[in-house]
């Protein structure tokens, strides 16, 4: 039996399950998943059972349908701690969050979506939010746009022959002439700019940060609510604070000071 068609074990199966489980889909029923993934109600059903044993899953008894369990919040202090990004980066964040009073996030590629991977909340009142974990397609929100703009040829040619183009809200670039123009303005100016285009009403700023070979590591970013990206000083004050934080962050990473 060729091993590329060979079925998959009842371990492959579990986390093909668990993998299921993400943003854009946080909820799913025995018969949804027993179709998604074309196994039987009978083995998804049992596999579930025994990941909300161990709080893996956890299912609302109303609708019947299964969430990610509170399990997890116990590996995200290993993860961060484990991770030399977020360790190293926190520092930088934590200048960056005093400096400007907005919420501060770090961002990665993970397959073809950015995802926030740690993040500072502002203090303010009216603050725009960013989880960890939050997920966007690469073409929406600055973050996510910072990222695609820094990554090889090789990765955006890719990207966009697999990748289908749809509007989270009314201002998401889903023209590609014009996503390409911004993505060319990103990379020229060193930042990245947006405002609703994931979310009305909250903008994004960010900046990349690169390992020493010059290659695309992490999104250094900022939420800010529309009424105070759109003053000018706070907006240009903010650029510059994370520029130089994300110039400084990739330093640490071991960028040469000549690649700036």
């Amino acid at each position: 039996m060729d091993i590329d068609n060979k079925k998959p074990n009842s371990i492959e199966k579990a986390l093909d399950i668990l993998l299921k489980f993400q943003e854009v889909k946080p909820s799913w029923g025995i018969r949804e998943l027993s179709t998604e993934l074309c196994f039987s109600p009978a083995t998804v059903q049992r596999i579930l059972q025994v990941f909300k044993s161990y709080e893996f899953v956890r299912q609302d008894p109303n609708t019947r349908q299964y969430f990610i369990g509170n399990v997890f919040y116990r590996f995200l202090e290993n993860l961060n701690g484990s991770n030399n990004l977020t360790r190293i980066g926190r520092r930088f964040m934590e200048e960056v969050a005093a400096d400007t009073l907005e919420t501060v996030h770090l961002n990665i590629i993970e397959g073809d979506l950015r995802i926030c991977i740690d993040t500072i909340e502002s203090p303010k009142v009216l603050k725009a939010g960013m989880p960890i974990g939050n997920q966007s397609p690469l073409y929406a929100g600055a973050s996510a746009k910072c990222l695609l703009a820094f990554s090889s040829k090789k990765f955006q040619d890719n990207y966009f022959k697999t990748t289908k183009i749809k509007p989270v809200t009314e201002n998401t670039i889903t023209l590609p002439g014009k996503l390409f123009e911004e993505l060319h303005k990103i990379k020229e100016q060193g930042y990245a700019l947006s405002l609703g285009e994931r979310t009305p009403g909250l903008g994004s700023l960010s900046a990349p940060v690169f390992d020493y070979k010059g290659q695309i590591l992490a999104s250094l970013s900022l939420a800010i609510p529309e009424i105070r990206l759109k003053q000018k000083d706070h907006l240009s004050n903010c650029i510059n604070i994370l520029t130089s934080a994300a110039n400084s962050f990739s330093k640490e990473m071991g960028l040469a000071a000549e690649k700036f």
